[in-house]
C-alpha cells in the first residue's frame, strides 16, 4: 500500500497506535453489520486459518507457533454472515485470533471447554448472537471440528440453529451409533450438484449425483465432555449426503450433518445440504486473503499485535472483496448501500460516466441501488473489459484491484474537497 518508505513507516506508527486496537477493528465491522441483519434468516459460518510468518522469524516479535508447532504465526477465526435466502455476503459477526505462546498442557483432553482451544468455536457463536440479535433466525454452520457436545448444547435457542459436520461417531440412546443407524435408514431422494475445480486438492470440477438420508435421533453426552451441566442427551437430526459413482482418482463427496431444523421430507434435506455448501465462501475469503489476493501473510510488520490488526482489516477487505463478487450478476439484491457509503457512491457515479461505452455491452446494465451496479464499476477498475461472455465473470484478484484503485480514487477525491473547502 506504501508509496516508497516513508509512507510505509507511518502505517507501521499507526498499526504501533495503542487507541488502535484489535477489538475497535472488530467493533467497527460488528456495528456495521447489525443494521443490516435486521429480520433476515442469516447463516453464520465460522472457520479457522493460520497465518505463517516463519519466513520473517528473525524480525517479528510476540508470536507463538502454528499447526505444526514450530512455525511463527497465529490462528484467525471469523464468523461470516451471509443471508440464507438470497446468498448475500453480509460481513463478519466476529472475529477470534489465537496466539498460540504454550504448548498443550499433558492433561489437555480432561480440561474445561472454557480452557481449550477448540471453545472458540463456542465463544465466536456466544458473540455473534449478540450482534445477529436482530436477526429473524440464525443457522450457525461449522465443519468436522465444530463437532462439540458443549457447542451443540450451548448455543441452539428459538430462533437459532446450528449445521455442524459430524466428527465423531456418537453413541446414541439406544445404544447405537451414528454412522450405523444411517446405514440402516433408506434413501429419501438423489440430488446433483456441481463440484467446483480445486488446484489444491486435485479436484476436478464435475456433477455430483448425491444419496441423501435423514432421521431423527438422540446422542449422548460423551464421556470427554467435562461439562457435567450439560444435557445427558439431546435430540437433533442427522442428514447424509453420499456420492454415487465417484470417479476413481476423485475424493468421494460424504457429507454427515446434524442440524436443530426441523427436516419432515426430501426438500427439507436438500436445504440443509444446500446452505452447508455456503461454507466454501469462508474458505474463499481465507484464499483472498493469502497468496491468491491481499497476501497478508507477505507483511514485514515487525510486532505480533501489529500483524493481527492488519490480519483483521485484511479479512474485512476480503470479505468486501467477496460481498462484490457474488452480487456481480445481481441477483442476491444486495443494496449499494450496504457496501459504499453515500460519498463513495457518488465518486462511484461520477467514474461510471468514463467507464461506459457507447454500445450496449459496454453499458452498466445494473440499477444504482443494486449492489452489481458497483461490482460492474470496479471490475471496469480492475481491469475488466465488460464482455462475460469472451473473458468471464470478474473474479476476486480483478475485484481486489479494482477496490485497490478505487480507494486511491476516492481518497484523492475527499483531499480535493477538503482544500476546496479551506
Amino acid at each position: 500500500m506504501a508509496n516508497g518508505r516513508s509512507e510505509a513507516v507511518k502505517f507501521e506508527r499507526w498499526l504501533r497506535n495503542k487507541n488502535v486496537t484489535i477489538t475497535s477493528l472488530i467493533q467497527a465491522e460488528q456495528t456495521r453489520l447489525r443494521p443490516i441483519v435486521n429480520g433476515r434468516h442469516v447463516l453464520a459460518i465460522q472457520d479457522t486459518t493460520e497465518l505463517n510468518y516463519q519466513k520473517h522469524a528473525g524480525q517479528v516479535r510476540g508470536l507463538g507457533t502454528v499447526g505444526n508447532g514450530k512455525d511463527l504465526g497465529f490462528f484467525i477465526h471469523p464468523m461470516l454472515v451471509m443471508d440464507a435466502d438470497t446468498s448475500a455476503c453480509l460481513g463478519s459477526a466476529a472475529i477470534h485470533i489465537e496466539n498460540r505462546l504454550e504448548g498443550a498442557a499433558d492433561n489437555y483432553k480432561k480440561l474445561p471447554i472454557e480452557e481449550k482451544e477448540s471453545y472458540r468455536w463456542i465463544l465466536t457463536a456466544e458473540k455473534s448472537k449478540k450482534v445477529l440479535s436482530e436477526a429473524n433466525c440464525v443457522t450457525f454452520i461449522g465443519d468436522r471440528e465444530n463437532d462439540i457436545y458443549e457447542f451443540i448444547d450451548r448455543i441452539p435457542d428459538e430462533k437459532t440453529h446450528i449445521i455442524t459436520r459430524v466428527w465423531h461417531d456418537r453413541r446414541l440412546d439406544n445404544k447405537d451409533k451414528i454412522f450405523s443407524h444411517l446405514e440402516k435408514q433408506e434413501e429419501a431422494g438423489r440430488l446433483t450438484i456441481k463440484v467446483p475445480k480445486e488446484k489444491r486438492n486435485n479436484r476436478q470440477e464435475r456433477k455430483a449425483i448425491l444419496s441423501i438420508k435423514f432421521s431423527e435421533l438422540t446422542i449422548k453426552r460423551p464421556k470427554s465432555c467435562t461439562d457435567r451441566n450439560a444435557a445427558k442427551t439431546i435430540r437433533i437430526t442427522v442428514v447424509e449426503a453420499k456420492e454415487i459413482e465417484c470417479p476413481a482418482d476423485q475424493k468421494m463427496i460424504h457429507w454427515i450433518l446434524l442440524t436443530t431444523h426441523k427436516i419432515s421430507n426430501f426438500a427439507d434435506a436438500e436445504q440443509i445440504i444446500l446452505w452447508y455448501r455456503k461454507r466454501w465462501n469462508v474458505e474463499q475469503i481465507f484464499r483472498t486473503m493469502k497468496k491468491q489476493g491481499l497476501d497478508v501473510e507477505s507483511s514485514q510488520v515487525e510486532s505480533a499485535e501489529g500483524l493481527m490488526k492488519l490480519a483483521v482489516i485484511a479479512l474485512c477487505a476480503a470479505i468486501q472483496i467477496l460481498q462484490l463478487v457474488l452480487a456481480r450478476d445481481g441477483t442476491t439484491k444486495q443494496k449499494t448501500a450496504d457496501v459504499f457509503s453515500m460519498e463513495e457512491q457518488v465518486v462511484l457515479a461520477m467514474l461510471l460516466t468514463n467507464l461506459e461505452g457507447k454500445t450496449a455491452k459496454q453499458k452498466n446494465p445494473y440499477p444504482k441501488e443494486n449492489l452489481a451496479w458497483a461490482t460492474w464499476i470496479i471490475a471496469r477498475l480492475g481491469g475488466w473489459q465488460g464482455y462475460t461472455k469472451s473473458e468471464g465473470p470478474p473474479g476476486p484478484i480483478t475485484i481486489g484491484g479494482g477496490l485497490t484503485r478505487f480507494e486511491g480514487i476516492y481518497t484523492g477525491w475527499r483531499l480535493s474537497k477538503d482544500v476546496c473547502a479551506q
